[in-house]
């Protein structure tokens, strides 16, 4: 095994002993949920310190009994008499706050300090999607990253982001929208992200699970009665990353205790040097705790308790199924509650539960507007999985979109391109967008199931690394057959992680790799090889007003725009040949398009490529380049990387558009564009485009008010 793995992920024994038992697995079992109020623990984020009161509600109706503190710890007693044991968990995590609104919409943050935090706790957050937790609910938003595109060739930033690199966009244009979406100064700033399993055994993962998973020890152990002799008070612990405020007043409230068990991972951590991480599932030992007691309280004894995690301190910590059932059953005999059934919990797969979860916390849908079809049609494409070569699902999704008439013409060619072809054969003009998208793919498997792998296009690897990770099956007619006898998976994917570096001192890791619950001979018994598509969960979203994020917005929006432009145009009524291509393999070379130029070969008098303009509208970038702003309508990408448009062409599409009353922009920007392959032949390459923030990363963020401006002039122009 390598020893940056192990670093990671605690003893070298103990993850051993882990990876053989997930790889052993067949099947998930049939693992019990635990009580409702465990549960909601387990898959609900942390409140920050002193937003624990908004967790009251949740909490009488998950379970009865318990009552929340003016401080917000949450208390259950249970039983009567001496001895009188104090059981308590941290409820509450620090996070990122709002400490600015700028006058131009965006959000800067101060970070609360955490030891127990990952070093590269800031930089998991850049190029992300995250929510604003309101007085009046959860706002999305992302943090904006620089895009690659634009630093080719330009030094890029070496050392690991921090919080003052950290910009959120939540859609805003000023700070008055900000304020109207209900921000405001200190609103907690998280991850979107809720609890979810992988691996056979069930990794339940999450940014601060360790925490989850004490909680939820303490709230199961409670479940299971009064104690056997004597009284238990359970308490969820408010203001604890400030040294345990809330549990002291508890403590000062009760008198004091004969003993106080803390189920804290750090507390319970062996001092002495080696692994982080204990090498048996739950540890128990001896603690100090400075505890603020009046001279008449009993001073407790202190014991901790901590269970084995994976990858601690990042956003992908996570606690064995197994390794928490040992937890509750440890907490449950030192609270001196029945011992009970061992606990199970219901597994789903990394896909099922981070992209339902994401779905539902979005909150009620937003009334329809003019933009609501371009929504649901680029939601759709943008959620389709399809890193270059592996296209499959964007390409059936595209084509189902299509209207009848469209759809019945359209055909497959060599290279996997989705061509359809219109109107009389002369004047031949080519949109095309690219269906593929950026990505991973397997390049090898270690024996304790580490995939290394191989990026299938331009991006910076950091924004990857300590995320999620999806293993995609594409058309393999046996892999669903495979991953369900292996418990791994349900939607042709396997759930997993991106292993995140242990420390660093440079931004950009040496290599990535990812790992999936399991290890070789697992991997391969669920049909995994070299080859396979690797990428992490994705979900679209609209933000405020007319803005929307999604990680495949390049190309998706472009083959939205053709989509939608089809819908616009009568073939009957064309004069010229009109041919709309949806290529594959773009994001690595241009190589659908390519095929497509040596088949159509000289014919061709004009093709627009429809494709991002990566523009520098975002304050982590200079205006002095590529700046097109964001609702500005749709761009002639009259120069870039691969191509310049001449005047007059230039000319011919700014007509057009002001004839059509359609919002149009010119500028220049870097990247390359499937239209030059078609330029090699003579066909004259005039690029359309839609402004864009955040290329090639997980939030790319664009103004829908250009998606439907692009669309009209796709149309119009096929119609002129």
């Amino acid at each position: 095994m390598r020893r940056s793995l192990v670093r990671l992920s605690g003893a070298s024994a103990a993850l051993l002993a882990l990876s053989a038992t997930l790889g052993a697995q067949t099947s998930p079992g049939t693992w019990r949920a635990p009580g409702t109020l465990a549960m909601a623990l387990l898959s609900t984020p942390a409140p920050a310190p002193g937003r624990e009161a908004r967790l009251a509600p949740s909490v009488a109706r998950a379970a009865a009994g318990w009552t929340q503190d003016a401080l917000g710890s949450v208390v259950l007693r249970r039983g009567s008499g001496s001895p009188r044991r104090v059981v308590a968990c941290a409820l509450d995590q620090p996070t990122f706050v709002v400490s600015e609104i700028t006058d131009d919409g965006y959000l800067r943050l101060h970070d609360p300090a955490d030891p127990r935090r990952h070093p590269l706790w800031a930089q998991f957050h850049e190029g992300q999607r995250i929510v604003v937790a309101t007085a009046r609910g959860d706002v999305p938003g992302v943090v904006g990253v620089r895009s690659t595109h634009l630093w080719r060739r330009r030094p890029a930033q070496d050392a690991p982001a921090t919080v003052d690199e950290l910009w959120v966009d939540v859609g805003a244009q000023s700070r008055a929208e900000v304020e109207r979406l209900g921000v405001a100064a200190l609103d907690p700033v998280r991850r979107e992200s809720e609890s979810w399993a992988y691996g056979a055994d069930g990794i339940m993962t999450a940014p601060g699970m360790v925490a989850r998973a004490g909680c939820a020890a303490v709230a199961e152990a409670a479940a299971r009665g009064a104690p056997r002799s004597g009284e238990t008070i359970y308490v969820l612990a408010a203001q604890s990353a400030f040294g345990y405020t809330g549990l002291n007043a508890v403590l000062a409230h009760l008198g004091g205790a004969d003993s106080l068990v803390v189920v804290d991972a750090a507390l319970a951590r062996p001092t002495t040097s080696g692994d982080p991480a204990p090498a048996e599932a739950v540890t128990v030992r001896a603690a100090e705790l400075r505890l603020a007691l009046p001279h008449s309280a009993r001073s407790p004894a202190v014991v901790a308790v901590g269970v084995r995690s994976l990858f601690p301190g990042t956003l992908v910590e996570g606690v064995s199924a197994p390794d928490f059932d040992a937890l509750v059953r440890r907490v449950s005999a030192l609270a001196g509650a029945a011992a009970g059934e061992p606990v199970r919990v219901e597994l789903t797969s990394a896909a099922t539960a981070a992209h339902d979860a994401i779905v539902a916390a979005r909150g009620s849908a937003r009334a329809a507007d003019t933009l609501s079809t371009v929504t649901r049609l680029l939601t759709t494409l943008a959620d389709a999985y399809g890193v270059s070569g592996h296209e499959y699902s964007p390409f059936d999704w595209t084509r189902a979109a299509m209207p009848e008439w469209a759809r019945s013409r359209a055909t497959r060619d060599t290279a996997g391109n989705l061509v359809l072809a219109l109107g009389p054969d002369r004047d031949t003009t080519v949109f095309v967008a690219h269906l593929d998208e950026i990505g991973y793919d397997v390049k090898a498997i270690a024996h304790d199931g580490t995939v290394s792998l191989t990026p299938r296009g331009g991006f910076f690897a950091s924004l990857w690394e300590g995320q999620p990770a999806l293993m995609h099956f594409d058309r393999d007619p046996d892999a669903m057959q495979r991953l369900g006898k292996c418990g791994l998976g349900d939607r042709g994917t396997l759930g997993g992680v991106f292993v995140p570096r242990q420390t660093a001192t440079k931004k950009q890791p040496d290599a990535q790799t990812a790992w999936f619950g399991t290890d070789s001979a697992g991997l391969v018994a669920c049909g995994v090889h070299r080859g396979m598509a690797v990428t992490g969960v994705k979900s679209a979203q609209r933000l405020a007003g007319t803005r929307f994020t999604a990680r495949s917005i390049d190309d998706r929006v472009g083959c939205t725009a053709l989509l939608l432009a089809l819908r616009a145009i009568d073939p009957a009524k064309l004069t010229h040949k009109v041919i709309f291509v949806w290529s594959v393999r773009e994001e690595t070379g241009l190589d659908g398009a390519a095929a497509l130029a040596a088949e159509l070969g000289p014919s061709v008098h004009r093709v627009h490529a429809v494709d991002t303009f990566v523009s520098s509208d975002a304050p982590l970038e200079s205006h002095r380049f590529a700046y097109a702003p964001l609702g500005g309508g749709a761009v002639v990408r009259a120069l870039d990387n691969s191509s310049a448009t001449p005047p007059a062409e230039v000319e011919r599409v700014l007509a057009i558009a002001r004839r059509n009353d359609i919002p149009i922009q010119v500028g220049t920007t870097n990247g390359g564009n499937d239209g030059s392959e078609l330029a090699r032949w003579g066909a004259v390459d005039v690029p359309l485009s839609w402004p864009a923030r955040y290329s090639h990363s997980p939030v790319e963020t664009i103004d829908l008010r250009d998606v439907d401006a692009l669309a009209k002039l796709i149309a119009a122009l096929a119609n002129e």
